[in-house]
């Protein structure tokens, strides 16, 4: 019996079995709702799933621990990665889902990221804004899995050298790899959205 504590609490729209599963992941202090509705109009056959993180920062809630901005907790971020990825296997199993896709914003692209940098997991992944502040290890199953990563060239949170890395990291693993920029910060423009759209239209 699964409980509560090995589990996240979410939001579920089942697709029809074969159909694509799409997981939507939140930003600091969002919940399942942030990008459920957006999630469903991208993919209207597909499964969406989307969980709310089990970290609460100051009321905040998020996929794993921070020690301050930018600086990652990283003994909770292998704990929260290892019962993401087993959510997601369940899930996907549970809908008998075809191809798996992820879709995360902020805090919810860096759980999103290293679910893809440590297990593989998503045939296609929308990062939007994330950050990941250390060089991660190469993986092969990454090749030719579909990343897209959008950013604003002012963002306080993600420096721009940083999102060049992470680009650089998953072009380097082989995947079909994608960055698009805006003139902001750390927030969502129009031309993100249009670039997740182009990433997910195969899916539809």
């Amino acid at each position: 019996m699964t409980t509560e504590s090995e589990t996240y609490v979410h939001r579920v729209r089942p697709g029809a079995p074969g159909k694509p599963i799409l997981f939507a992941f939140h930003g600091t202090g969002g919940d399942e709702n942030q990008f459920f509705d957006f999630a469903s109009r991208l993919l209207p056959e597909a499964s969406i799933v989307s969980p709310r993180g089990d970290v609460s920062e100051y009321g905040a809630a998020r996929f794993f621990r921070r020690t301050g901005e930018g600086v990652y907790d990283m003994a909770d971020l292998t704990r929260a990665t290892a019962k993401m990825a087993d959510f997601v296997a369940a899930q996907t199993q549970a809908h008998q889902a075809g191809a798996v896709l992820g879709l995360g914003f902020s805090n919810g692209a860096n759980i999103l990221a290293n679910l893809m940098i440590e297990r593989g997991l998503f045939d296609a992944a929308a990062l939007l804004h994330p950050l990941i502040p250390f060089r991660p290890a190469d993986n092969p199953d990454l090749a030719d899995r579909a990343v897209l990563i959008t950013a604003g060239e002012r963002d306080p949170i993600c420096p721009p050298d940083l999102t060049r890395a992470l680009a650089d990291y998953f072009t380097a693993q082989r995947a079909d790899m994608t960055l698009v920029w805006h003139s902001g910060g750390h927030d969502l423009r129009p031309n993100e959205i249009t670039a997740v759209e182009t990433l997910f239209k195969p899916y539809r």
